[in-house]
């Protein structure tokens, strides 16, 4: 991430802080520490940055949901133990859907984060020629620096 991205997402953050918090002095105000090299702090960094922009971006979870079947019995030398044992539930979810949405001037973007090596899943190309069809923007982003590009572009 560059030095001149990362001042404007902490910017952006401070401007947010000052309206939400106007009794606060600017002193004690402390900006975020935003990165990109992992996955989750590069959607950190496009959520905020969008939503300080005033768009619309949510987060995709497709992983599914532990259910947790444990349950601590007693046996018949008062001995306590664990039963059971943590299952998935499959996601409800579209398979291969993108790890985020936006909204930018009523026009719905989907943004698929991919950090070092990391490819596309099958299921992702058949979500990407699906969304795209549909009249859809799909972009696969690797770095903050790639999305403020791609929302520069957006934005004109």
């Amino acid at each position: 991430m560059t030095k001149e991205n990362k001042q404007r997402l902490i910017d952006l953050f401070l401007e947010r802080s000052r309206e939400r918090y106007p009794l606060v002095p600017e002193y004690a105000r402390a900006p975020h520490n935003y990165s990109d090299k992992k996955a989750n702090g590069l959607q950190r960094c496009i959520k905020d940055f969008m939503t300080f922009n005033g768009h619309h971006c949510e987060r995709i979870n497709t992983m599914g949901v532990p259910v947790d079947n444990r349950e601590i019995v007693t046996d018949v030398l008062g001995f306590k133990k664990q039963i059971g044992s943590i299952e998935w539930r499959p996601s409800t979810s579209t398979k291969g859907s993108a790890d985020m949405q936006g909204v930018i001037n009523g026009r719905i973007y989907y943004f698929e984060i991919k950090i070092g090596r990391d490819k596309q899943s099958p299921d992702q190309i058949k979500f990407q020629q699906s969304v795209e069809a549909a009249g859809a923007k799909y972009f696969i982003i690797k770095s903050f620096d790639e999305f403020i590009e791609v929302y520069d572009n957006i934005t004109g």
